[in-house]
């Protein structure tokens, strides 16, 4: 059986074709095909409160290209789902119904407690009896999940995201609110919380510190990286450290979020499983679809 998800962030648009496979009682998600296109919705909407002409039309294009993609691997089911940048936009409605006119692909444009819930479906697998802050840190947005004894006991989206800040559209009423919430969700006795982070400048923080896969990444590592990237400039972060240009500039204030939510949980760790929104799709459309999927059978040559 064939997935694919398309992930419609606020500062980059993604989509991931996956091949899922029965064998001896085990699921196995094979990955066909990866693309990251750069397309930084956020930065029209938290600007001007939509998206502009020229970023319309670059973004018919690339879903068009997507469905072409989604139509030569002949995928059984997908999901494209579009975050904060879309549902923010005075336009977002209006442009999902030119690209179903124009490509025949559906585009579903969710709130901020839905976009956790999916990432939830993917970063289960990470969660034990130990007490958990999952922090998912978007262009736009910011969602949080606190969990006990593997029970998401406290959850919410804040209007705080990587591309927002970096625009200075971010206030500190909304800093505030989130710090207010963690601590209240997050009493003294959870002071030993650890932190989740999900998240491509989170992701890449934890590469560049050098920690070994699979390991807990401290709050003061994770703040020395900051500050040294801080002290690069945006070139010296594209060509030095090979950084895309898009992740070079939004990398900080991205992470200052991640360290903040971090420092008001008290959380001296953080585990980042290398997963996100397209990842809880395919589990979504996995658990949709699984009665269509057919086990993987070794004949015998004999």
């Amino acid at each position: 059986m064939k997935l694919a998800a398309v992930d419609i962030g606020s500062n980059a648009i993604r989509m991931q074709v996956t091949n899922v496979i029965e064998y001896d009682n085990d699921v196995v998600f094979k990955k066909l095909e990866y693309i990251r296109f750069p397309l930084r919705l956020g930065h029209d909407v938290f600007s001007q409160g939509q998206i502009s002409e020229k970023t319309s039309l670059k973004f018919i294009k690339l879903m068009k290209a997507f469905k072409l993609f989604i139509d030569l691997y002949e995928v059984d089911d997908y999901m494209a789902c579009a975050t904060s940048a879309m549902r923010e936009a005075s336009n977002g409605e209006e442009l999902k119904k030119i690209v179903k006119e124009e490509t025949g692909l559906e585009i579903t444009i969710i709130e901020g407690d839905t976009e956790a819930e999916l990432v939830n479906r993917a970063v289960n697998i990470h969660i034990t009896d130990a007490p958990f802050l999952h922090i998912d840190v978007g262009g736009g947005s910011t969602e949080l999940n606190v969990y006990l004894q593997k029970e998401k006991v406290a959850s919410r989206s804040f209007r705080l995201g990587g591309v927002r800040r970096l625009d200075k559209k971010d206030s500190p009423e909304v800093w505030k609110e989130m710090e207010t919430w963690i601590e209240e969700k997050i009493p003294t006795r959870l002071q030993k919380i650890t932190a989740l982070g999900t998240g491509g400048n989170i992701s890449k923080i934890f590469e560049l510190s050098g920690i070994k896969k699979g390991k807990k990444l401290s709050y003061e590592k994770a703040q020395e990286v900051v500050e040294r990237l801080s002290q690069l400039t945006l070139e010296e972060r594209i060509f030095k450290l090979q950084l895309n240009h898009d992740r070079a500039d939004v990398i900080i204030p991205a992470s200052e979020i991640y360290l903040g939510a971090m420092k008001a949980a008290h959380a001296r760790y953080i585990i980042v499983p290398d997963v996100g929104l397209k990842d809880g799709v395919m589990h979504y459309l996995f658990e949709k679809n699984k009665h269509r999927i057919a086990p993987y059978i070794v004949k015998s040559s004999w």
